[in-house]
């Protein structure tokens, strides 16, 4: 048994050490918001939060997570009303939505430790997500949005 520090609760798991966090939060937590895209840390779908850091979740292993802060797209906000939630609203971001959670994610970490980032600092920070959509310029638009906010 296993025990995971997940959107602030703990949770026990009986899984092998070196499950991929990504099939745990979906597969046996039941937090289906963490999507798979590539299985190979290319896409950024499967983007959480470890200690606050975005991580790509389909290469993590459980094992590696032991006494570290697990947070999901369901643990940014318990209402789906957290900042940049609203601002992918405001701005149309979603097209098919699939990489959403993921964009998010990593503008989360990225708000957190760059309240006004840059053009160039979104860009460096938001590389490991791919949208097939190409709503690029929205994500951008979205987390300026969010930074203007905090002013």
């Amino acid at each position: 048994m296993l025990t995971l520090l997940v959107n602030g609760e703990k949770r026990q798991v009986d899984v092998s050490p070196d499950t991929p966090l990504l099939w745990v939060l979906r597969d046996d937590l039941g937090l289906t918001g963490t999507k798979y895209g590539c299985g190979m840390a290319l896409c950024g779908a499967c983007t959480v939060h470890v200690n606050g850091e975005a991580v790509c979740s389909c290469v993590t292993p459980v094992s590696a997570l032991a006494g570290k802060k697990i947070t999901t797209i369901e643990g940014l906000s318990r209402n789906s009303d957290h900042p940049l939630q609203k601002a992918w609203a405001v701005e149309q971001v979603s097209q098919c939505g699939y990489c959403q959670s993921g964009q998010i994610m990593s503008a989360a970490a990225l708000l957190a430790k760059t309240p006004h980032p840059s053009d160039a600092d979104i860009d460096h920070a938001m590389t490991g997500n791919i949208c097939r959509c190409g709503t690029y310029q929205q994500i951008r638009a979205a987390i300026h949005y969010v930074a203007k906010q905090g002013d």
